[in-house]
């Protein structure tokens, strides 16, 4: 296949790379900066615009790009940042597939489990309405419209809602592990609130599973089976770990330190991958103890 991929430089986007080069696919990332491309992304070509692709025939395009959303509060700046990264160059993206002679067949979209806002202990499956009151559960909203635009001209739309990634390199689990193994991690807030995960492998599959599969349409929640809350998660790194949580932050000192970025961390999301399951997708890894002890013994 020939594949368009944006994000290729993210810690999903440089796995995907690494898998699809293996299969023999033939790959493009459009990037700010494509001259590091080729190193990060397995033998990639960067592009950094996208006319360089006028009428190259693509099977399919990828799209996650998107700036990192918990590097930083979100000032008004920062909003705008995340705002454009996303919605922005996924509408300048749907806008150049309308223009090319023979549109990809299918557009594989990223999206985030915070499309669903705080969901409290409400199950919640694909079909669940968006949360739509905090800028996250906004901007996933708007992010996903944008996508949704290219079926009018016949582009088959898998939409992916990514939970938490975890990888032995980057990601979520590379900013917790300094804490946690000087003994300092803890639950955040009460710690009752319901966190989602995915081990990057199996993130990875599901995306390619989405690209091959011609009936794959609208939204797939990217997550693993096993639902945990976020002092469960707290306590199994810990003990995986073979080190304590000590240092709970409370609710309170989160909401002080990030404004409005806290909700990534007190909200939650009782998440369940319901469409993966029904397409008889198989996880890896399905389990937090056994995903997290493969993670480790990789670093």
């Amino acid at each position: 296949m020939r594949i368009l991929l944006t994000g290729g430089t993210g810690l999903i986007g440089q796995a995907l790379c690494q898998h699809w080069q293996h299969q023999g696919h033939e790959l493009w990332v459009w990037s700010r900066e494509p001259s590091k491309v080729l190193r990060l992304c397995c033998g990639a070509r960067g592009i950094a615009h996208l006319p360089e692709l006028d009428g190259t025939p693509l099977d399919a395009v990828v799209n996650l790009a998107g700036a990192p959303i918990a590097d930083r509060p979100w000032s008004t700046a920062r909003r705008q940042v995340l705002w454009a990264s996303r919605v922005d160059l996924t509408r300048t993206l749907v806008d150049w597939i309308e223009q090319q002679p023979r549109p990809p067949r299918v557009l594989v979209s990223g999206s985030a489990a915070g499309w669903y806002g705080d969901g409290g202990d409400t199950w919640l499956d694909e079909s669940s309405p968006a949360g739509a009151t905090d800028f996250g559960s906004q901007l996933c909203i708007a992010w996903e419209h944008e996508a949704e635009r290219a079926r009018s001209i016949g582009v088959r739309v898998a939409l992916v809602r990514t939970a938490p990634v975890l990888a032995s390199q980057g990601g979520m689990l590379a900013r917790l592990l300094p804490l946690f193994k000087l003994g300092l991690g803890g639950k955040l807030g009460n710690g009752q609130q319901w966190m989602p995960w995915i081990h990057i492998d199996d993130q990875v599959r599901l995306i390619d599973h989405l690209l091959h599969q011609e009936d794959c349409n609208g939204p797939f929640n990217a997550c693993a089976p096993e639902a945990v809350r976020n002092i469960n998660f707290t306590q199994t790194l810990a003990r995986s770990l073979h080190r304590p949580t000590m240092l709970p932050v409370p609710a309170w000192a989160l909401r002080l330190a990030l404004g409005d970025m806290s909700v990534l961390l007190l909200a939650g999301q009782y998440l369940h991958p319901q469409r993966a399951q029904a397409l008889g997708f198989k996880w890896q890894h399905p389990q937090l103890e056994t995903a997290l002890s493969h993670l480790l013994m990789k670093r």
